[in-house]
């Protein structure tokens, strides 16, 4: 027979693990306006948490457009386990606006969506020819772990295009180009063989050398572009994975730069249908008057076509081996853009690797550019300068017409 106390305990108990298990929801209308004169095609769309007040940890989301869900993610972006932004891609007409309905969820879900993006980051084992991936590592920045990587860093792409980021004092971006739409970095990792080439596999297409690649920012030193060295610490790491966007981080700590020791972490956003690539820099104080660089390769020497606007963008497009086998590998043809918003601008110039702005922002801890590239193989993309450099316009045209967000709680 149960006394009124022992009764009264498993009651408390059960309440207990009822409200543990309890799942708290909470639905939040959107608004998304396009305001430019042209339709927008896999818009990205971010929701911090913080805005939309859940008032609970959230560990899973549904968007809807109407009775249409929207494939999404969430992301941990500063290592906590608590997410910190949902993300999306949407069409949205031009001229036009959609409300969303977003349902915020404390409980775990196993919903999927189709990949639309990858990413890895694999070390390697030389001797037995094995590789294990790894989500970041940390290095002296007197270490040598270029070749201690597959790859050489951070591997990612989108179904248009891929990139990595090599682990050195160059951290440049380098580029992946694709004959055909679709995922190949996991199958290829980055270097297909005979087998997957003659299936119509992509490859490196851009012998970056010296250069900042594909608008990898670099110090300036008043002259030339300089590499990202000497540091105490050098960090590469692979935030988010997918579906909808890839995030990677190169983070420095200790970088003697101009007379001060800088913290810096270059974040590197990749959405699916995307070839463009946000690259997001951030530091642990404001800035004074320092001055970096960034641009776009001169990809052949005086051979190499290029195109500026004077205020924050640049192009080029040039021919040339990939790789330092030119028996095997065929020269390749590609188009780079780089785009600085006009307020972090300083002054355009260049140096025998590159066509180049400085940029600077004093008094912020961060600013933002975006780059992008083309490869002359893609059955989709741009195959003359003419129609690179007028897309490359069209480009920052779009990016300057951001879609508005509005939460209605």
């Amino acid at each position: 027979m149960k006394t009124p106390f022992l009764t009264g305990f498993l009651f408390l108990c059960a309440s207990t693990l009822a409200a543990q298990v309890q799942t708290s929801t909470k639905t939040i209308s959107v608004e998304v306006s396009n305001s430019w004169s042209k339709d927008k095609i896999d818009a990205p769309i971010v929701l911090r948490i913080q805005d939309l007040q859940p008032g609970f940890r959230v560990r899973s989301a549904i968007v809807m457009n109407g009775n249409k869900e929207i494939p999404s993610q969430l992301d941990d972006l500063d290592g906590d386990l608590k997410v910190d932004e949902l993300a999306f891609v949407m069409n949205i007409p031009a001229k036009s606006k959609e409300t969303l309905t977003v349902t915020l969820s404390s409980a775990k879900t196993d919903k999927t969506y189709p990949a639309r993006v990858f990413a890895e980051m694999l070390i390697r084992d030389a001797k037995k020819q094995k590789h294990a991936p790894t989500q970041a590592v940390t290095v002296p920045g007197t270490t040598n772990f270029y070749n201690m990587l597959h790859g050489h860093g951070p591997m990612f792409e989108s179904e248009l295009v891929a990139y990595r980021v090599y682990f050195n004092q160059k951290q440049t971006i380098d580029p992946y180009g694709k004959f055909n739409k679709g995922l190949e970095i996991q199958e290829s990792g980055f270097y297909p063989n005979d087998e997957q080439l003659a299936r119509g596999f992509g490859d490196d297409v851009l012998l970056v050398g010296n250069s900042c690649g594909i608008g990898a920012l670099k110090g300036w030193n008043g002259t030339k572009a300089t590499h990202i060295e000497p540091i105490a610490f050098r960090t590469e790491s692979i935030l988010a994975y997918g579906p909808i966007r890839t995030i990677v981080d190169v983070a420095v700590k200790g970088w003697e730069y101009q007379g001060k020791e800088l913290n810096m972490t270059n974040r590197y956003i990749l959405y699916a249908g995307h070839r463009d690539l946000l690259v997001e820099t951030f530091f642990d104080e404001p800035l004074k008057d320092e001055v970096f660089c960034t641009g776009v390769q001169n990809i052949m020497g005086n051979e190499t076509l290029s195109e500026s606007d004077h205020k924050g963008l640049v192009g080029s497009w040039g021919r040339h081996w990939p790789v330092n086998d030119t028996v095997k590998y065929a020269k390749e043809t590609i188009g780079i853009a780089t785009y600085i918003p006009q307020k972090y601008v300083r002054k355009e110039v260049k140096d025998k690797d590159n066509f180049l702005y400085t940029l600077s922002a004093p008094g912020s801890k961060g600013f933002r550019h975006y780059t992008m590239f083309t490869s002359c193989k893609e059955t989709f993309g741009y195959p003359t300068p003419e129609t690179w450099f007028a897309h490359m316009h069209e480009w920052k045209e779009e990016l300057q017409h951001p879609v508005l967000i509005k939460i209605e709680h």
